[in-house]
Order: structure tokens, then C-alpha cells, then sequence
């Protein structure tokens, strides 16, 4: 009987061990699983085994019960940068390395629910992420419900964020001094609780850009490195759609003998005409696109709207060529700081174009 009954504990003991182990086998969630939302325009790999992540912005999240997450990355040049917040609360910086890695995002969490979220830093010109899914030490829970107003940004430097963390004055764009997260439009869309897609890169203008690529040419890409690669606006249209650009154009405008201006506009400056009409075209593109949707068009706050500049007559005169009321102007003055605005800066710009959103009535859905 003796024996009997250490047998029986022996067999208890080890059929408990297994039982822990089998319950201990990280849970992989694949990326196409529908407890992952994602925020921004991502796309699939050829073998459809990992979402693209390339945007300004762009998003990942999900909810679980469990102590630890671990997602799986594989960045094409190792200069992207990304927020890891845990429960809409804990922030981490995460810097990935060149090719496929598996990061710990979260560990000795508490048990009980938990949340998720990765977001881009930087520029989409850091090179192409892709995303292979998460290991979860739990289980997964039902995604959040999908919020009630989606708002969609173009813009350039101001609205990535360039810099907006760089407190020493360099005006750096690498990933750990720039946060998207922490810019004037990212910051908008959290105070309406707004789905947010961010269509932005450094330098780029309507008219001409530092480099051979302007918004006219990038606004309806999935991929922005694929001119053939193209956005499916059906999928999900915008209740507000912000467009921030003409910084850069302000500048190269006055420049002749940069190749881009030569490139764009020969020897001729644009006239006033030219600049009216280039901005109110890329207006009505995007209204073709969104016959209902409200359009907000700012400027500022670097030297776009310092005084005496007559680019926010050009945006007025262009939006009253329009003839439509759903189209609004959102001016914020001249920051009167160096370089590129610092968070406190994107939260006086993100006021007021929460302000102006807001007297106009634009955050109830259409």
C-alpha cells in the first residue's frame, strides 16, 4: 500500500510539472490576428507573414492577461526607433536593430489585464519595419472598440515631430530625440480619442521639397518608398482630414540655385498665382477623395506665420477659391524659438487646432 501511494504522489507531482510547463509555452499571436489594431497605413510582406510598418506614427497594439510580451521586429536598417507604452501609462524607448530580432517589450508585469501599444518615432526614410507578431506569457484579450472619429494628417517635419524632444539644440531628427507621439497632431487625435493615420515625411512641401519628392506625388502611397505601391482610400474615410505643408516651400522658393528649384521651377520663381493655385489643387485632391469629410488647413508655428509673412494670405486665398464650407484655415503664430518646435510648442499648435475643431463642430461624425 506503501508503494502504491508513492506512486500515485510520484505520478501527481509529475503530471503537475507537465501541466506548468505546457501553461508556461509562450502564446504567439500572429500578426494578421484580429486582437491586434493597428493605427496607420501598414501593409504585408510578400509571404503575407508580417505587417509593414513605415509611417510616422504607426501603431500596434494589443490587450492580454499575463506577466510578459515579446514581439518579434525585423528593421531593414537598424535607425528605427519606437514607444513602447504599457498600459497607456509606462513609456520605453525602443531602438531596433538591423534585421530580424525577438525584443522583450514587458516583463514581471502584475498579473491581470494589460495593454500594449508600439508606435513609431521617425520618419518613414529610416527604412521599412516588419512585424512578425507577439509571444504573450498569458492569454489574449478582445481588442478595444474602434473610436468614433478618425482624423488624417499631412504634413512635413512639423507634424513627425523632428527634434521635438532634442533639448540641446542640435535640431536632430534620429529616432531618440524625435517622437511622433509627442507631436501636435498625434496629440489632437488623443484628446478627441480619434483614430489617427499620420501621412508625413521631414522637408517635404507642395511645390517643391528638398529632395525629388513632393506631398502631390506621396499622399496616396501604402508603401512611401513604392510609387506604385498605392493607398486604398475606400478602406476608411477620415471624419477630419488636417493638412499641414508649405513650410518647405516658403524656404525654397527664395533659393534659385538649389537643384530642386531648378528642378521644379527652371529659373522662374512661382508667382503668387502659381503658389495659390498648387495648394488649392492638392485641396481639391484630397476633397475628391472625401467628398463629406471636414478639411482643416494650418500653418505654423516656425517662421510660416512669423509676422509679415504673406504664405497664410496664399492658404486664405486658396481656400476661398474653393467655395466650400467644410473647408477651415487654422493659423498658429510664430513660435520665435530656434529650430524645430519642442513639445511645448506642439501643444500650443495642437491647441489650437483643437480649438478650431472644436467651434466648428468638426468632432461629431459625419
Amino acid at each position: 500500500m506503501k508503494y502504491f501511494l508513492t506512486y500515485i504522489f510520484a505520478f501527481l507531482v509529475f503530471s503537475a510539472c507537465k501541466t506548468k510547463s505546457v501553461d508556461s509555452t509562450p502564446l504567439f499571436v500572429k500578426p494578421t490576428d484580429s486582437a491586434i489594431t493597428y493605427q496607420g497605413r501598414t501593409g504585408e510582406n510578400e509571404t503575407k507573414t508580417a505587417t509593414e510598418i513605415y509611417w510616422s506614427g504607426s501603431s500596434i497594439k494589443i490587450n492580454f492577461e499575463g506577466t510578459e510580451v515579446k514581439a518579434i521586429f525585423d528593421d531593414e536598417n537598424g535607425e528605427n526607433y519606437f514607444n513602447i507604452i504599457i498600459d497607456g501609462v509606462n513609456f520605453e524607448v525602443l531602438k531596433l536593430k538591423k534585421g530580424k530580432e525577438t525584443y522583450v517589450l514587458a516583463d514581471s508585469l502584475t498579473k491581470g489585464k494589460h495593454s500594449i501599444e508600439i508606435t513609431k518615432r521617425n520618419d518613414w526614410d529610416y527604412g521599412t519595419t516588419l512585424f512578425y507578431g507577439f509571444e504573450i506569457e498569458g492569454k489574449v484579450l478582445e481588442p478595444d472598440a474602434e473610436n468614433r472619429l478618425f482624423i488624417e494628417f499631412y504634413g512635413d517635419s512639423v507634424t513627425s515631430g523632428h527634434g521635438n524632444e532634442d533639448y540641446l539644440g542640435n535640431d536632430s531628427s534620429n529616432g531618440d530625440v524625435t517622437n511622433n507621439y509627442n507631436a501636435y497632431a498625434a496629440i489632437t487625435a488623443r484628446y478627441f480619442n480619434a483614430d489617427y493615420t499620420c501621412v508625413v515625411r521631414s522637408g517635404i512641401g507642395v511645390m517643391v521639397s528638398w529632395y525629388n519628392l513632393i506631398m502631390p506625388e506621396m499622399y496616396d502611397r501604402l508603401n512611401p518608398n513604392n510609387p506604385n505601391s498605392k493607398w486604398d482610400f475606400t478602406k476608411k474615410q477620415p471624419d477630419i482630414v488636417v493638412v499641414n505643408l508649405f513650410q518647405n516651400d516658403y524656404w525654397i522658393v527664395n533659393l534659385p540655385e538649389h537643384e530642386e528649384f531648378k528642378r521644379r521651377f527652371g529659373t522662374d520663381k512661382p508667382t503668387e498665382k502659381d503658389i495659390v493655385k498648387s495648394y488649392a489643387d492638392f485641396i481639391k485632391t484630397i476633397r475628391n477623395l472625401y467628398p463629406i469629410t471636414s478639411i482643416v488647413c494650418v500653418l505654423g508655428n516656425m517662421n510660416i506665420t512669423k509676422n509679415g509673412s504673406e504664405w497664410p494670405n496664399y492658404v486664405t486665398e486658396a481656400v476661398t477659391s474653393l467655395n466650400d464650407a467644410n473647408t477651415y484655415t487654422c493659423f498658429v503664430p510664430y513660435k520665435d524659438t530656434p529650430g524645430h518646435p519642442k513639445v511645448a510648442e506642439h501643444q500650443i499648435i495642437a491647441n489650437e487646432l483643437i480649438n478650431t475643431i472644436k467651434n466648428n463642430n468638426l468632432n461629431s461624425s459625419n
